[in-house]
């Protein structure tokens, strides 16, 4: 067994900024900006920070909001999520700023956001409540840990493959046809996680989490998700060839013993059967013929440790 990713040296092209300057909004709530054309239109929430060293969706922040950027019809809402842990990282552990306490995308329930626990995640959570309660479409900025292919992240509604499909970059999807499995991430919070709602809400995994290209990548497909719903001025199409996948299962790490059976950064396939990884004394095999998505680079037991999915 080897260990869960084998990290090779994390290259850190892009760093953290200062965002204080951001952290008045005009909303009421720190670190949210709203913008009304006054005229008709889909009311559409850009999120970013959701994990503190997720630093991608800052460039498109600043884009907005720096540019600026204001919509020519319906209104815009930008939102910087878990602040405390970005201002925690450190470029040493680049990594362990991830999260406080909590894992902020997987919160997002009546039962988390209702229940008695309290951690700075769970606070900015509630906060944040009625700003994403109040969208009619979300876009939730992501990286991953491995430096891999960008790919969209979301329910397998028809509405949601439709705008991911148009928009056409990420050219990778990963739908979820039952959840997530490891609890209830922002883009199912809410009527954005029932089948009959109608609003869109899709998180775009943008590449490695300290890459220049990951950084650039979050600019453009905001802009592109804004152009889709007439926010901004029209865009040309990616036109990229596109590659679908089914999540068929998220493993949660049981035990410090969990490993994989090879070295994995993600996309690696598995024949029906194989061993996938350990876990203590449990052997994980590939249920089908399939992929291995967002394997983990240390394990931490009661975190997930991978996604298989198959591929449409």
């Amino acid at each position: 067994m080897v260990p869960p990713s084998a990290p090779d040296e994390v290259v850190l092209e892009v760093l953290p900024r200062d965002i204080s300057a951001w952290r008045e909004g005009n909303t009421g709530i720190p670190y949210v900006h709203r913008f009304e054309s006054g005229r008709p239109g889909p009311h559409v929430v850009i999120n970013a920070l959701t994990h503190g060293n997720e630093i991608c969706g800052v460039a498109a922040v600043a884009r907005l909001l720096e540019g600026p950027v204001r919509p020519l019809i319906g209104t815009l809402t930008v939102s910087l999520s878990n602040v405390a842990a970005y201002e925690s990282f450190d470029p040493a552990r680049p990594f362990e700023s991830r999260q406080l306490v909590h894992n902020m995308n997987r919160i997002w329930s009546d039962a988390w956001l209702d229940g008695g626990e309290d951690s700075p995640e769970l606070r900015r959570a509630r906060e944040l409540r009625p700003v994403m309660a109040a969208a009619d479409h979300i876009l939730d900025l992501h990286s991953t840990s491995q430096d891999v292919e960008p790919f969209w992240v979301y329910p397998a509604f028809a509405r949601n493959a439709e705008v991911a499909l148009a928009i056409g970059r990420p050219a990778v999807h990963l739908s979820m046809p039952d959840g997530l499995g490891s609890g209830t991430p922002l883009i199912q919070h809410g009527r954005h996680g029932e089948p009959q709602g109608r609003g869109v809400a899709l998180v775009a995994e943008c590449g490695g989490h300290f890459r220049a290209a990951t950084s650039a990548l979050a600019v453009e497909v905001t802009l592109d998700f804004l152009a889709y719903f007439g926010l901004v001025a029209p865009r040309p199409a990616a036109g990229q060839p596109q590659r679908r996948y089914q999540l068929l299962q998220t493993y949660v790490v049981r035990t410090p013993a969990f490993r994989f059976t090879r070295p994995l950064v993600g996309f690696e396939t598995f024949a029906a059967g194989e061993l996938v990884a350990t876990d203590g004394d449990a052997e994980l095999h590939a249920p089908e013929d399939c992929t291995v998505l967002m394997p983990t680079r240390a394990p931490v037991p009661g975190r997930e440790g991978f996604y298989l999915a198959r591929r449409l």
